[in-house]
């Protein structure tokens, strides 16, 4: 590395390999090849004078990319893809007059984008469904852990750590049904010509409008796609960036609540992300065992959720069929909106892999909540036992009051003893402890728990058995 040269730390330090190979020059300029290469045999198929001995040639040159030579050109040309296409005739002398033949730049630079685009958001696929494996089999193992539930973060009714990560779940569930719709959304250009209209293509064919379309349907067919784009001005619609934008925001937005919901876990000594052996929480206060992993998913997804409404702006400023203020702003946003996402999901699928759930220190702070949460309920008792309503819910107001008071001072809850101690409440101090079982104020979550998994995720991840598992690799 170059340490006076500027690298993305998505690069050096967050997204995955298999994200950055996806979108680096060597699969870009490459895919350029193989679509040239595409084009020239649609070409000769349809009756154009190319013969075997120039397709032979561009497919033998198809990986060798010459950076250095296509750098010189470019620097002369000031055009990145004739730069390419005189660094591959130098290669390629017999095929030089028949390459990029009828086609405009955005011929290969959008193709190329919207099949990089498409092969990540397969990777995304892979890993947003490990994390849901990961997920599911966690929230099946603590589906009846009891815990104190929060709204406004002031205790609540009570829930259990496996309905809780069932919301996690529910939310990747919407981003995995939105990924695919995303995926079905991305076509192929196609072969489109300089305005869209296919004149040039038109041209080369003498005026027959069958090949013309019938080139367009084989090079789509050949480079992967089912569908093209019907309609297309010099580029492709750049909505569709958004569309799929919108994807990896809503992916952002649902790794961001898991890790805030971790953090705060973890500052309640709950729950807590793997930790090291020899990780250091803090250079100053050796004790400090900070959840950096999920701090880092908060940094990220904030980047990807803010950045999608450059993909908005730039959609919406495009000059009839194209104009050229996209390009240098798209080469940044897409794939960093993607590089991110994997890093998001590489720490995603890190963390659950190992999350810790502190059972004991969760069960102590519902047993401390769990008096006040059981208000209505013990009420309800007395009554059966024979006292009257209204004077019960004076004696637990009076004396919830007191216990209040005593946390302010410092000291434990007492509202269990000042019940058992309590005349009108007498009758059921035997049973103080059996009431207050924390199982008795779940309600039925970990019944939703086994429902929302059998009827919901299950047949999901059963669609996606054969994706192979994901692993999570946290570099630093």
């Amino acid at each position: 590395m170059d340490k006076k040269n500027y690298e993305s730390p998505l690069s050096s330090r967050y997204a995955s390999e298999a994200m950055r190979e996806n979108f680096s020059p060597h699969k870009k300029f490459t895919t350029w090849r193989q679509l040239w290469i595409a084009l020239a045999e649609g070409e000769q198929e349809l009756g154009l004078p190319i013969d075997d001995e120039q397709l032979a040639e561009l497919r033998a040159h198809a990986a060798d990319v010459d950076f250095d030579a296509a750098a010189k050109y470019e620097a002369e040309l000031r055009h990145d893809v004739m730069a390419h296409v005189h660094a591959w005739g130098d290669q390629c002398p017999k095929a030089r007059g028949i390459v990029h033949l009828g086609a405009t730049s955005c011929f290969v630079t959008d193709n190329a984008e919207l099949i990089v685009m498409r092969d990540a958001v397969r990777l995304i696929r892979v890993q947003l469904v490990g994390v849901l494996r990961k997920l599911r089999a966690f929230a099946a193992k603590w589906r009846a852990q009891p815990v104190l539930g929060l709204t406004h973060y002031q205790p609540a009714q009570a829930t259990t750590v496996g309905k809780r990560a069932c919301l996690w779940i529910q939310d990747l569930v919407f981003n995995l049904e939105d990924l695919d719709h995303a995926e079905q959304a991305i076509r192929f250009r196609g072969v489109k010509g300089t305005t869209g209209s296919q004149a040039s293509f038109l041209e080369l064919f003498e005026g027959d409008h069958a090949k013309v379309r019938a080139l367009d349907e084989t090079v789509t067919r050949k480079m992967g796609f089912e569908r093209r784009f019907g309609v297309t001005g010099q580029t492709y619609p750049r909505q569709l960036d958004f569309r799929v934008c919108q994807v990896l925001s809503g992916i952002a937005q649902s790794a961001s609540k898991f890790a805030v919901d971790l953090r705060l876990s973890a500052g309640r000594r709950e729950m807590e992300e793997p930790f090291g052996k020899k990780q250091i929480g803090s250079s100053a206060m050796p004790w400090k065992r900070n959840p950096m992993r999920s701090e880092r998913m908060c940094a990220l997804a904030r980047h990807v959720i803010v950045g999608l409404d450059n993909t908005a702006h730039t959609a919406a400023n495009q000059w009839f069929e194209r104009t050229l203020d996209d390009s240098a702003n798209r080469r940044l946003a897409i794939a960093e909106a993607f590089l991110a996402t994997d890093a998001i999901l590489q720490l995603y699928l890190n963390v659950t892999d190992g999350l810790v759930v502190h059972a004991p220190v969760i069960e102590a702070r519902l047993r401390e909540e769990l008096p006040f949460l059981a208000s209505e309920h013990l009420m309800m008792e007395a009554v059966k036992a024979g006292a009257d309503r209204q004077d019960a819910h004076e004696r637990i107001r009076v004396l919830s009051h007191q216990a209040s008071e005593a946390l302010f001072r410092g000291e434990e809850n007492p509202l269990r003893e000042l019940l058992a101690a309590d005349p009108l409440f007498a009758p059921l101090a035997g049973r103080i402890d059996a009431l207050l079982d924390p199982a008795r104020f779940v309600g039925r979550a970990p019944e939703q728990v086994d429902e929302f998994l059998a009827e919901e995720v299950d047949p999901l991840l059963a669609r996606y058995a054969d994706l192979s598992e994901a692993t999570g690799d946290v570099r630093v």
